[in-house]
């Protein structure tokens, strides 16, 4: 009798190793499938996000030639970030009378934080214009020898 009971007791204790170990790979199998669900669902929604990302980067460059574009695209030049656009009204005629900031958008899209804050500043007059000169060498060199004296 005691060797039935041990048989029994071995039957069941590999009974519970096996059980474990399918149960291990029954799971990582199921987990592989939901995890290959969610990475294609992820991989489509990118693809998404980044069609429309170069839709709208797209349409920024070719805007200057679409009908209804406020500049002549000859006096524009392409930022693309922080504002899509500085048009030179008048640039044509090599006679600039208006500078104007232009911001590309695509059906509802909005102004965010930063292009809102440029707008703002523009019409509030916080707009100037600065000339930066470099020095030449032979102009760093006199400054050098001034200091050295």
């Amino acid at each position: 009798m005691d060797i039935y009971y041990t048989l029994i007791i071995v039957a069941l204790f590999l009974m519970v190793i096996f059980s474990f170990i399918a149960g291990k790979a029954i799971g990582k199998r199921y987990m592989f499938e939901v995890m290959q669900s969610v990475i294609e669902k992820e991989r489509q929604d990118a693809i998404k996000k980044s069609r429309g990302i170069l839709t709208g980067q797209f349409s920024e460059q070719i805007s200057p030639y679409l009908p209804n574009f406020p500049v002549s695209p000859s006096e524009c030049k392409f930022l693309g970030s922080p504002i899509d656009f500085i048009a030179f009204k008048g640039l044509d005629e090599k006679n600039v009378t208006e500078i104007v900031f232009i911001e590309v958008k695509t059906s509802k899209s909005k102004l965010n934080g930063t292009e809102k804050s440029i707008k703002d500043a523009i019409l509030n007059k916080k707009v100037r214009f600065e000339e930066y000169r470099l020095e030449t060498r032979d102009e760093r060199q006199e400054t050098r020898d001034k200091n050295l004296k």
